[in-house]
């Protein structure tokens, strides 16, 4: 979190523990496997390191490019320099949505699930009167 007027929230620390994360598993794995084993371990262990938080944060676009070159620069590493086109097909074919994407679903799904919370408690409430 920073400090401001405004409530604001910084992603560096999960952006570093995303890149922590990532290298951890290429280090060990990166020549060996597969990139789709890759790319499923990315999306399994290293993707929610990097939203965490984004549900309940507010995240600026600003914010949302330097997630966004974060994975870019995952991407990279694994299959080297990339076009767009090249770029949009390969998350594609993984099934790699944008960052927006993602923390638009995550929005989504914190907002439902706190909605739902929020629906038991009045009637667990409306019970005890």
């Amino acid at each position: 979190m920073e400090s401001s007027f405004t409530f604001r929230c910084s992603f560096a620390a999960n952006k570093a523990k995303f890149y922590r994360a990532f290298n951890s598993i290429f280090g060990k794995i990166g020549r060996i496997a597969s990139k789709e084993v890759i790319i499923a371990l990315i999306k399994s262990k290293c993707l929610p390191i990097l939203l965490y938080g984004t549900e309940a944060c507010p995240a600026k676009s600003a914010v949302r490019l330097i997630l966004d070159f974060a994975l870019n620069k995952v991407l990279l590493k694994i299959f080297g320099a990339l076009s767009n086109d090249t770029y949009r097909n390969i998350c594609n074919y993984f099934g790699i949505f944008s960052i927006e994407e993602q923390i638009f679903a995550r929005q989504g799904k914190f907002t439902s699930r706190y909605c739902a919370a929020e629906s038991d408690v009045c009637r667990a409430i409306g019970h005890l009167r």
